[in-house]
């Protein structure tokens, strides 16, 4: 039977078991430890607030958290759902006090903005600004820790509703805790209107992502059938008349909210019943009297929910006329009071009703009222983004510009960037719409757009943070050296973050320097000396980028600017580690680590964690650069910088250095990409650098996916096309297909040559990873005895092992020098040449091995497998043997099965054991005899129906038998099944 269970209300839930029954069992589920959400779809008044309200009631032993959106202009504050759902927390939020940007309350006395009172949270008290997105990742964490915590004394249960009218940040978090739902014991449920997600609603990209997290399903509520409807009008009235319950159950068409309506006009009154839901709501307000009318019409325009102080004020009404007309709405079911002296329309419907009946005269003098309550009471949370919102409604363009301005700043320091640029663009739309007298006189349009460009870098968007940058930049004139020098320092850090820019940057940089280079010590000129310093060491001008930095050192001390002395001191230890003086650099490095933590600057901070990972990175102390990266990890992580820009480069080597050392567990771990909104880039280094791991494993078929995926991300990274451009020709190799492991290593060496390429050590592994794909090349050309062919490949292979030979004569442009794994792949492609013609060479092999010996073990395996090979070309077979087993010792342990399976194939040929102490042991033929039979006379160049002849058999037999062999095989074309099928050992070399 259909679930009918009346609440409170009294509105009863019908025909939703099924519905019901999946939360339930979400919710049971999460009791067990596995955490989840479900996204509920529906129509507006289709019931999804009731399917909530009955799950939430029957649902013991359960901590119930609820917060909803509201409409754009009914609040400034970002999270609004999450500071809902956690208001009613008392002591255990204290231990959080990151949450202090989502409920004030738990902010200390000190940290209130001087001049304003406003709150401020622990990490953006000024003087300890952190940069970038630190401020919301903390948030971020916080939430999701406190929820951590909650769950494991009792099951919770998470609802935020109206996800359509969600903010930027609340959908950001939102992201966040969904992609981190593993072992708590936490439901979340979020509801939507499913009818107001147009193509550009900025929900629908999120919807797409998170219903691809296993944790998360989607749910749709639809509305109820012919006979569903006819019951739930039934069982809401009993005094209806058979007809009338008739037509409201059709007129309803499915919608509980609309019968709820159709029902309250018809037990009024014996007019027909309105067809549209706006009649219907309308004709409820028109039955009121006209105190009543007027109250709920000024309701409408400060949203669904309103306090009564503020009702009050704005309806111009004594307090025993307004008492009267709120306890007639209330009694018609149209408003709902809620203990705090709030009033919330009983449903958004219903407002927007009366919001869209209003004439634009009254409309537009009803939020001027609003804007002049607002203007005095300031100090209210979220007030000013309220205020800019009725000041704009009511076209009073002065007032709203001041406010837009101060609700970025709150935004700001709630941890919301995304509010916080959204507010800035509206004050840039209006700047010149409104008379130079009326705007801000502490701020200027070339301020604006700094901040603009600051918090669209915050916020992720790189690409429009340059924009602004570049907008301020024009719109400079009048501002003192200093300001400007700001402006174009913006606008060069931007610049700085995305590829291309290298000219631009470089002139902006040195236009900042020219402003103020002059003038006194003060920290804008210490913050420019530093950003010049780094300029000029990124272009190799070692002797003037240390001017610079002892310079701004000297100048950050004088002018009290420590940030700018921990960023110059970085740079000193990236120049000393250029000229080898380790221990100098190594002391540079952890003083600006210590600078930079003092005063909060904690992208300074990382960035100077990642140069000295990468000082010993560059010197193969592989060991060391895993314990810096991940100690700078764990300090990311703690800040809420993970996925800032040298977040994002410390999480990149994190997978890279435990790749090498073999601790692939780890490097996927830490591949693992972040479930917030981030850059598209970020996304794509994160993939690519997996790549690595995927083909290492013989994950082929996704590893394929994804690598031609990335490849129209090249553009955004050169790091993503030298990656994917080695691992696709790895690929490539491990499938047999060495001519498409050419054309992508001559792919990604073209598209880095117009880049100003080569570039070193991409170039070398690159390079010779085409020298393996050409040596397989003439190894096939061989087995088929095409002369022609083996010439061609020979020759392609030592002209890419010569570019490979001048790319490490010039060394790594970092250090001028090559290291030890830029010689270690030197080494490989010089042993890959003596392939080209024959077996191999076991010294050159023995060189290759030895290369890689400082930590990167699957590469060493690798070298040890061919080495092999060419031992046991040599008929040295006792060594070869020796090196097979300690490859397959390491491809067991690694879980790289392309390899494991390449040294069986070799061992199974020379009938070699890997295991000393283990049996020989007759393995399973793949193919049934009649099928080897087939694929040896193919292997001979025979056609089908010359097969067909020798074995008396039909063409079309033959043809069956060759599908089910590539089938197994994995191959698309005849040619590829034969070459793995050699590669595998399972055909012996003709």
């Amino acid at each position: 039977m259909p679930v009918v269970a009346r609440l409170g209300s009294g509105i009863p839930l019908v025909a939703r078991d099924r519905e019901l029954a999946r939360l339930r069992a979400a919710l049971a589920q999460a009791g067990n430890g596995v955490a989840g959400a479900v996204l509920l779809a529906g129509d507006a008044g289709v019931g999804k607030t009731r399917l909530i309200d009955e799950l939430a009631a029957d649902a013991p032993d359960t901590l119930v958290l609820l917060g909803r959106c509201l409409d754009a202009g009914e609040t400034g504050l970002p999270y609004l759902p999450f500071a809902e759902a956690l208001s009613r927390l008392k002591t255990e939020t204290a231990n959080w006090p990151a949450l202090a940007m989502l409920l004030p309350q738990l902010a200390l006395p000190a940290e209130r903005e001087p001049g304003t009172g406003a709150m401020l949270a622990p990490s953006l008290i000024p003087g300890r600004r952190p940069e970038q997105d630190v401020g919301q990742l903390q948030l971020f964490d916080a939430v999701l820790g406190l929820l951590g915590e909650l769950s494991e004394r009792q099951r919770v249960l998470l609802v935020v509703e109206d996800l359509h009218w969600a903010d930027a940040s609340t959908r950001y978090l939102l992201s966040f805790l969904l992609s981190r739902l593993k072992s708590q014991r936490l439901l979340v449920v979020g509801t939507y209107r499913g009818d107001d997600l147009h193509r550009s609603h900025p929900l629908r990209p999120l919807l797409s992502e998170l219903v691809r997290l296993p944790a998360v399903e989607r749910l749709d509520l639809a509305p109820f059938n012919a006979a569903d409807a006819r019951r739930f009008v039934e069982a809401l009235s009993d005094d209806l008349p058979e007809d009338v319950v008739g037509q409201v159950a059709e007129r309803s068409e499915g919608n509980a909210f609309f019968a709820e309506e159709l029902i309250a006009v018809a037990t009024c009154d014996d007019r027909s019943l309105p067809s549209a839901l706006a009649d219907v709501l309308l004709s409820r307000v028109e039955q009121l009297s006209p105190e009543a009318q007027h109250v709920v019409r000024v309701a409408s325009v400060r949203g669904r929910r309103v306090r009564h102080e503020r009702l009050k004020e704005v309806a111009g009404m004594s307090d025993i006329a307004l008492d009267t007309a709120l306890r007639e709405l209330v009694q018609h079911h149209l408003l709902v009071v809620h203990d705090d002296e709030v009033y919330t329309f009983r449903h958004a419907l219903l407002r927007e009703a009366v919001y869209g009946d209003l004439l634009p005269g009254e409309r537009v003098r009803l939020h001027a009222a609003y804007a002049r309550h607002l203007a005095q009471h300031l100090d209210e949370r979220g007030a000013a983004a309220a205020l800019a919102h009725h000041a704009f409604q009511s076209h009073d363009h002065g007032q709203a510009l001041t406010a837009f301005i101060q609700a970025a700043k709150e935004a700001e320091r709630a941890g919301a960037p995304a509010e916080s640029l959204q507010h800035l663009e509206m004050a840039l739309n209006l700047w010149n719409a409104v008379p130079a007298a009326d705007r801000p006189s502490d701020v200027d349009e070339a301020t604006l757009l700094r901040r603009a460009s600051w918090v669209a870098g915050t916020a992720g968007q790189p690409e429009r943070s340059v924009a602004f940058g570049r907008s301020a930049k024009k719109a400079l004139g009048g501002q003192s050296p200093e300001a400007a020098a700001e402006v174009l320092l913006r606008l060069a850090q931007a610049l700085s973050i995305l590829d291309g820019n290298e000219l631009e940057h470089h002139q902006v940089m040195m236009a900042a320097w020219e402003l103020v280079h002059d003038r006194e010590a003060s920290p804008t000129r210490a913050r420019v000396l530093a950003g010049k310093a780094s300029l000029l060491r990124q272009q190799r001008r070692e002797a003037d980028a240390r001017e610079a930095a002892e310079l701004a050192i000297a100048d950050g001390q004088k002018a009290n600017a420590p940030g700018a002395v921990a960023d110059a001191l970085g740079t000193l230890g990236i120049l000393d580690d250029y000229l080898d003086r380790r221990e100098q650099a190594r002391e540079h490095f952890e003083r600006a680590i210590e600078v930079a933590r003092e005063v909060g600057a904690v992208n300074t901070e990382l960035r100077a964690w990642y140069y000295l990972g990468l000082m010993h990175y560059d010197h193969g102390e592989l060991k060391e650069a895993a314990r810096v990266y991940n100690e700078a990890g764990e300090r990311a992580q703690q800040t809420g910088l993970t996925w800032s820009m040298f977040g994002l480069e410390i999480r990149i080597f994190q997978v890279l250095v435990h790749y090498y050392l073999g601790d692939w567990a780890y490097a996927a771990w830490a591949s693992e990409p972040p479930g917030m909104s981030v850059s598209s880039t970020v996304l794509a280094r994160l993939r690519a650098a997996n790549t690595h791991l995927t083909v290492g494993r013989g994950e082929l078929a996704e590893s394929e996916r994804v690598i031609t995926k990335l490849r129209s991300d090249w553009h955004r990274d050169i790091q993503i096309a030298l990656i994917t451009g080695g691992t696709g020709g790895e690929l490539a190799l491990w499938r047999g297909r060495p001519e498409l492991a050419v054309e992508r290593v001559t792919d990604v060496l073209e598209w880095t040559r117009k880049l100003g390429g080569p570039w070193a050590l991409g170039d070398i592994r690159i390079g010779a990873i085409g020298v393996v794909a050409h040596a397989d090349i003439a190894a096939k050309a061989r087995r088929k005895r095409d002369a022609a062919a083996e010439r061609e490949a020979i020759a392609r292979g030592r002209e890419l092992a010569e570019h490979v030979r001048l790319t490490a004569r010039n060394g790594v442009p970092r250090t001028g020098t090559l290291g030890p794994e830029g010689r270690a792949w030197l080494a490989r492609s010089q042993a890959e040449e003596s392939r080209l013609d024959g077996p191999g060479d076991p010294d050159l092999w023995q060189a290759a091995v030895d290369g890689f010996g400082y930590g990167l073990v699957f590469e060493q395996a690798l070298c040890r497998w061919r080495r092999a090979e060419a031992l046991l070309g040599a008929d040295r077979r006792d060594e070869a043997a020796d090196e097979l087993r300690k490859a397959d010792e390491t491809a067991t342990k690694l879980g790289a099965k392309p390899l494991a399976d390449a040294v069986a194939a070799v061992a199974k040929r020379a009938r070699i054991t890997l295991r000393a102490d283990a049996p020989v042991r007759e393995q399973v033929d793949l193919f049934t005899p009649r099928e080897r039979a087939v694929l040896e006379l193919v292997a001979t160049g025979r056609t089908n129906r010359e097969v067909g002849e020798e074995l008396y058999i039909s063409e079309k037999t033959v043809s069956v038998h060759f599908s089910r062999i590539m089938a197994k095989l994995g191959a698309s074309r005849r040619a590829e099944a034969v070459a793995i099928a050699y590669d595998r050992g399972l055909l012996e070399t003709p």
